[in-house]
């Protein structure tokens, strides 16, 4: 083998990435072709009669031309999807070091405990006595999120964390005009999560950025230096997408009280900190909880997400309806407002029904399952892994951060470092050769050519080892300007693709090639 880790092919001093097969296969990896490749519009895979001749009922909207659909065998159509399934990348497969999204072993109770009759098989318009059950789990998670985080009140039914920060945003703007406040301006950070500005703008709020100081924190004097009458709060991620704990949260929120306004804290990394820290003593008002993330159910992939919103005492009267109240034995869903007692000022709804009650008896399972002690474990192993990383590769890779203190629950790396016309792009696509998926690219903004790690804490020392050395190795090519870097993935199924020509024209159809007669000799 070279240096690189490739079979060098004696008789042609070659490597294994340029040589070729007929099939197109590498061994056990499959080169699959599309559907429309394998199939023909000619043939389908089931002997249908045809069709009766019958008067047609549908007004001369008959079909003019074929369907042009294409055919398939059983064994066509499931050997084509298994194929394409060994080419997906999950985390039942290997770690998975994106940061900011908290990609964790989701353990097969939960997908036990969701698939219980009760939960997996109830209507949203059943009778309320029929399903005292769903809601006895919905309001026993709600109070879990409220111990969790010290507030009084929760909104279970947003779908996910950017509609949390939707039903927060909405709640706040709800409480200002209750007092004849009409703010203007919400403050968000430079290291908030992205989507914290685009839902302050959807609120129809003007958004102005604050800085980060030379630690990576929320600069608190510019911030308490644009706080006025026009401010109606600031949005705040804690901890941020640098990785880091935002030190001054308490000074925050109390400076932006002291001006009238309220805080609302961007809880997708509510893992790095659940057990440890309780939002509600940090003077917050509003923090969504991402279920998916934070409580190990399904995330990715397309599968469904999960934002409650925890509320301060200022905010609860204007939640979300509507929300499932205990009385005795029995439990209710309360769907209208009542003066002096239920959400007198509540904006209105989030959504039709009641939530994702998948994601809810998953995320109870986990909590049940961990209890108290084991999810502060959750967060004090996941911070663990994170600055093992970090103290791993500060070596080798620039850690713009990592002179301030430990990180949180994900490592910050720069391309600082790298040779000439070498990126973190090349890192990443070197990356997927050693059978990772990459890292966070590019992202936060704040820090040039960032790559976010996040090892949750569901990874064993020898995955994260096993991880670091892949990374080392790779960072190292990328110093010393190897240029069969440039050319990663060579083991891929596809080579490295122009990705910004494919986003900008994508090619959404597929057409027949055109046969090209070739002249007689």
């Amino acid at each position: 083998m070279n240096r690189e880790g490739r079979v060098t092919r004696p008789e042609t001093g070659g490597t294994d990435s340029e040589f070729k097969t007929f099939t197109g296969n590498r061994a056990l990896m499959l080169e699959e072709a599309l559907l429309f490749e394998v199939g023909g519009t000619d043939r389908t895979g089931v002997d249908i009669s045809p069709a009766p001749k019958v008067a047609s009922r549908l007004g001369g909207l008959e079909r003019a031309a074929p369907i042009g659909l294409y055919g398939l065998s059983e064994p066509e159509a499931v050997r084509h999807y298994t194929r394409l399934s060994r080419q997906n990348y999950g985390i039942d497969l290997g770690f998975f070091p994106l940061g900011s999204c908290t990609m964790k072993h989701n353990p097969r109770l939960n997908e036990k405990m969701a698939r219980l009759p009760g939960f997996a098989d109830i209507h949203p318009l059943q009778p309320v006595e029929t399903v005292q059950g769903a809601f006895a789990l919905i309001y026993e998670l709600g109070e879990w999120l409220k111990t969790l985080t010290g507030m009084p009140a929760v909104a279970m039914s947003p779908k996910a964390g950017a509609h949390g920060e939707l039903c927060g945003l909405l709640a706040i703007r709800s409480a200002l005009e209750a007092r004849g406040d009409a703010r203007q301006v919400v403050l968000v950070p430079e290291s908030a999560h992205g989507t914290n500005p685009a839902t302050a703008a959807f609120c129809g709020y003007a958004v102005e950025n604050i800085p980060a100081d030379a630690e990576g924190r929320v600069d608190l004097e510019a911030l308490k230096a644009r706080l006025g009458p026009d401010v109606a709060g600031v949005m705040i991620t804690n901890p941020n997408t640098c990785g880091l704990f935002e030190r001054d949260m308490s000074a925050i929120s109390d400076a932006v009280h002291a001006a009238g306004g309220l805080v609302y804290c961007d809880g997708a990394n509510f893992n790095a900190i659940v057990g440890r820290v309780r939002p509600g003593d940090l003077g917050i008002d509003a923090m969504h909880i991402n279920l998916h993330k934070t409580f190990s159910t399904p995330h990715g992939g397309g599968g469904p997400g999960s934002g409650p919103v925890v509320f301060s005492a200022a905010l609860a009267p204007f939640a979300p309806l509507p929300f499932v109240e205990k009385d005795g034995a029995n439990y209710h869903l309360v769907e209208e407002e009542t003066a002096g007692e239920h959400h007198a000022g509540t904006f209105g709804r989030m959504v039709a029904f009641h939530g994702q009650m998948g994601m809810f008896s998953r995320a109870l399972a986990y909590i049940l399952s961990h209890g108290a002690d084991g999810l502060r474990q959750v967060s004090e192993d996941a911070v663990l892994n994170a600055n093992y990383i970090l103290r791993s590769l500060e070596d080798v890779l620039d850690a713009p951060f990592a002179g301030t203190g430990p990180c949180m629950h994900e490592a910050l790396f720069s391309d600082d470092g790298f040779a000439e016309g070498f990126t973190t792009l090349d890192v990443a696509k070197g990356l997927i050769d050693e059978g990772f998926h990459p890292m966070t690219m590019y992202f936060p903004l704040v820090v040039h050519g960032a790559m976010l790690v996040e090892p949750t804490e569901t990874e064993s020392r020898r995955a994260i080892d096993q991880f670091v050395g892949a990374l080392r190795s790779v960072a190292e090519r990328a110093r010393a300007g190897d240029p069969v870097l440039k050319a990663a993935p060579v083991f891929a199924p596809r080579r490295r693709l122009d990705e910004t020509g494919a986003a900008r024209k994508p090619v959404l159809v597929w057409r027949e090639p055109e046969v090209v007669a070739e002249a007689a000799e």
